[in-house]
């Protein structure tokens, strides 16, 4: 997610909205989803209570949730202000999601593959304590080209598993590699495409953020600015966006590239990346897909690419 926005009102109102997608540089999009409430857990009643705090429309809060119902792990949401954001004012940590999570002692747990990785280790492994987990995805801190400070987590997509318990869930080495290898992909590549796609013209964007203020935990006032100057804004931080990482003068074209590209490498013999049920990839590749639903971007994308099937599958073994 991007930095803080700059000192005026009328600057915050738009990076607040910005926020609000959660994604790349705090640009990306997200649409329709159906939260509901959860209650078939994985493990016995009370032994992990999770509170998820969140931007609605944010791909990587999208992710998380996904990986959450599939897991059928109940948990509370918090929907964050994007310009305030006092629903978060007790953590230093000020992007989403942020998984406030309790296994016997109180933890947060932010970024959100950090997150996935984290709590599917816990899920397999009952041998150690969430606590001890959590200290294996150390936050370091590095500086940018530019000279803008950011965080990483090391190991953030490795799940930290003995011997026995890593060939369970990965019972050769290659699919413990692909899925760390699709993981990453969704975070460093297929995010980056959703903004251009979803603010490609004023119209498009009028209607993301249409969107997003409807979901979205705003203000009357901060939504009716949001809405009509944060989408011509946006429609003009997306150009810069497919400049900075080198898209197509059609946009759509990289989106089905890489659609299909994933399509590809699922293979027409899996039902999903995970073979019969979706891994951590296809989890992630679903959870940022899914924030264009209700968008142009994403019907071009059923119509023009391959991955309807897929998606399907993910919709309904989700809602299982």
């Amino acid at each position: 997610t991007a930095g803080r926005g700059g000192s005026s009102g009328g600057g915050r109102l738009v990076l607040g909205a910005a926020f609000a997608l959660g994604g790349v540089a705090g640009l990306c999009l997200a649409a329709r989803q159906r939260l509901r409430e959860h209650s078939a857990a994985e493990l016995p009643a009370g032994s992990l209570q999770l509170t998820l705090y969140q931007y609605k429309t944010c791909p990587f809060c999208s992710k998380v949730r996904a990986f959450l119902d599939y897991h059928g792990l109940p948990y509370e949401i918090v929907e964050v202000n994007p310009i305030m954001r006092k629903e978060i004012k007790f953590s230093s940590y000020r992007k989403v999601p942020i998984l406030l999570a309790n296994a016997g002692s109180p933890l947060q747990l932010n970024d959100s593959s950090v997150i996935i990785s984290a709590i599917k280790t816990y899920l397999v492994s009952r041998r150690n304590s969430l606590e001890e987990i959590v200290s294996f995805y150390p936050p370091v801190k590095t500086v940018t080209e530019q000279g803008k400070e950011v965080v990483e987590y090391e190991n953030k997509y490795w799940l930290m598993l003995d011997e026995k318990e890593t060939k369970k869930v990965y019972p050769v080495k290659e699919v413990r590699v692909e899925e760390m290898k699709w993981r990453k992909w969704a975070d460093d590549w297929l995010v980056h495409l959703i903004s251009p796609n979803v603010y490609r013209t004023p119209k498009e964007a009028l209607a993301s953020f249409d969107y997003i203020v409807r979901e979205g935990k705003f203000g009357t006032l901060e939504g009716l600015f949001a809405k009509y100057v944060g989408a011509l804004a946006m429609f003009f931080v997306s150009k810069r966006l497919k400049k900075r990482h080198q898209l197509r003068d059609d946009v759509r074209e990289d989106l089905y590239e890489a659609v299909n590209e994933w399509v590809k490498a699922v293979g027409k013999n899996r039902l999903f990346m995970g073979g019969n049920q979706p891994n951590l990839a296809d989890l992630a590749v679903y959870g940022v897909l899914r924030v264009m639903e209700g968008l142009e971007a994403f019907d071009d994308m059923m119509v023009h690419t391959k991955i309807q099937p897929w998606y399907q599958r993910m919709e309904e073994v989700i809602e299982k």
